[in-house]
Parts: C-alpha cells; structure tokens; sequence
C-alpha cells in the first residue's frame, strides 16, 4: 500500500508538469478562454490533452518542493501564455475592426458587455463570433493542439527563463493588431468616407438642407450594406490573419 501511494505521488508530480502549460494555453488562447464554454468542458478539455501528451512529454527531475519547480512553473504559466496571447493578437484585431467601422457608421453607442471581452460594439461581437466560426472551420483548435505537442520539443519544461528572442517576437507580431484590423476595415471606411464627402458637397450646395437629419441614419444602412457586399474579402482577409497568428506562434517557440 505504501509502494502504490508513493508511485501515485510520483506520476501525480509528473502529471502537473504538462497540466500547468496545457492549461495556461486554453485559458489564454481563442475559443477555449471564452466564458460560453463551459468550466467542466474546460477541466475535462485540460486534463484529456494532457493525458494525451503525457507519454510524449520528458519529465524533469525536480524536488516539488523546491525554488526550482516554482521557477519552472513559472516557466511553463509564461510559454502557455505567450502561445495563446499570440492568437488572441487576430481576436484584437477583429475587435478593433469592428469598433472603427462601427464609429464610422454611428454604431458606436451600441455596445454590448461580453463576459470575456468586457463592453464592446455589437459589430465586433458579429466580427467575433463570425471569426471564431472561421477558426473552427480552419482547423485553428487542431493547429493549437498541434503546436503545443510540439512545443515541448521547442522548449523543453522549465527549461528556464523566457528568451528576449521570444518576447521581441511576441511584439513584433502584436504591432499586426493595428494593421489586421485596417486591412478588414478598410474597404467599408473608404466607402463610409466617400458617402461622409458627399454630405458635405450637398450641406455645401444647399445650406438650408437639413443634412445632419437626413445623412446620418443612412450611414447606418449604406454601412450594413457595403459590409453585406464586401464580407468575401472579409473572409479572405480574416484567414489570411489567422494564418499568421498560426506563423507567429510557432516563430514565437522557436525563437532563440
């Protein structure tokens, strides 16, 4: 019996090594951190991936109860986070894509709280769900799976600090937030900018016109159009942003 009890310890102790990086990913990265999922879906998620990875994963030989396995958690709470955060970089730039087109529009009032993101525009919260539906369709939750077994070859557990290689990666790539959400919302901004011009010409010809009254709750139908027209450029643009985020995550592992 007390052969069993110290054999469970011991693999108990080599079980939490891979549990805490596993964990560390799925609360930071898309799809699995938001609140829909369910807590328990999320546990049973975490403890099913690390069983998985278990045989494939090298344990090392560190006292539990030492300054080295607390640097090693550490260790392993930061790789996690830095793979997640890498992907949540396309998340932001939907969300800021949103919160621009919907400011051009006059959409900006009309906010919603999400439990994961806090108060954001209604246009982002569709951008949201509508890339968070295109990265189940590319595989995106089997590509996280993917790189974080590889990840243990890339960086071993508690293999020490992170490297400056890998957080000067991890702010290069998080500059594309900014120009991933210009490139989705540019088409719809020019076309908003140009309808904006036209009011101006004809508050110009005729000043008596009421154009205030009559322009701006058309932006928000002429707004909702060019984005039903241009969602095929959306499309292509938001997976083209996914497919970096995939890049920059693995850049962001291998980076020494």
């Amino acid at each position: 019996m007390t052969l069993f009890v110290a054999q469970a310890v011991d693999l108990l102790n080599q079980f939490i090594w891979p549990l805490v990086r596993v964990g560390a990913v799925l609360l930071t990265g898309p799809f699995f951190s938001l609140a829909a999922v369910n807590l328990r879906v999320r546990i049973a998620v975490v403890f099913v991936l690390t069983w998985m990875l278990f045989p494939m994963v090298t344990i090392p030989d560190i006292d539990p109860f030492s300054f080295g396995a607390v640097s090693g958690i550490l260790h392993e709470v930061m790789i996690g986070g830095l793979m997640g955060l890498s992907l949540q970089i396309v998340v932001a730039a939907l969300i800021v894509a949103g919160q621009a087109i919907a400011g051009s529009m006059g959409l900006s009032m009309a906010n919603m709280v999400d439990p994961s993101l806090g108060n954001v525009p209604t246009l982002s919260q569709f951008f949201l769900i509508i890339g968070m539906l295109l990265f189940l369709s590319l595989g995106g939750h089997l590509v996280i799976i993917t790189l974080l077994a590889s990840s243990y070859e890339w960086v071993p557990i508690a293999s020490g600090g992170l490297s400056l290689a890998m957080v000067m990666a991890m702010v290069s790539w998080s500059s594309e937030m900014f120009v991933g959400a210009v490139v989705i919302a540019f088409p719809i901004m020019t076309g908003l900018l140009l309808v904006n011009a036209l009011l101006g010409l004809v508050a110009r010809a005729a000043p008596s016109l009421n154009v205030f009254a009559i322009g701006f709750p058309a932006l928000i139908p002429l707004g909702l159009g060019m984005l039903l027209v241009t969602m095929g450029i959306w499309f292509e643009q938001v997976e083209n942003l996914w497919f970096l985020g995939f890049e920059a995550a693995t850049e962001v592992l291998m980076a020494d």
